[in-house]
């Protein structure tokens, strides 16, 4: 119990307007990743992601940071549209965890990738104050199968 309450300021304690300020950098960040990857723009998509970069895609593909900026570069993974809906930021420490849902139109190497998703990206600042994208998940929504009746068919006469 004492060290559950010990580490309780270390994710609650930055100030609320420090919390507001660093809302509003991720937040303009989100935008920029939407614009780059809108635009097909490898060098702001560079700009945007840590070294280390790892992201799970939808269909559980692991992706650094130079196979994402490649697929961008070669035209693989193209985005018509990106419209982002129920965003949760939240910050522990130099962290952002970014939760969102996403209304895509576009294109990967598995072919057409238009639906609606949610995602996790996780955003680290780095000595100099420079938030990063450290990592990315993505799910898409799929629709409830309608459920199956338990009683049997009905007899024709």
């Amino acid at each position: 119990m004492i060290a559950f309450v010990a580490a309780v300021p270390l994710l609650s304690g930055m100030p609320h307007s420090e919390k507001h300020e660093n809302r509003r950098v991720i937040d303009n960040l989100e935008e920029t990743w939407r614009n780059a990857a809108l635009k097909g723009n490898s060098a702001a998509m560079e700009g945007l992601l840590a070294d280390d970069y790892m992201a799970i895609t939808p269909t559980g593909v692991l992706q650094s940071k130079e196979q994402t900026l490649a697929l961008i570069r070669n035209g693989t993974l193209r985005f018509k549209s990106i419209d982002y809906d129920d965003r949760k930021v939240r910050f522990y420490g130099t962290t952002a965890l970014v939760t969102c849902r996403a209304d895509v139109s576009g294109v990967s190497a598995d072919g057409d990738m238009s639906g609606s998703y949610r995602y996790t990206r996780v955003y680290a600042r780095d000595s100099k104050g420079v938030w990063r994208i450290v990592s990315f998940e993505a799910n898409r929504i799929r629709e409830p199968e309608p459920r199956k009746s338990n009683k049997p068919a009905a007899k024709k006469k």
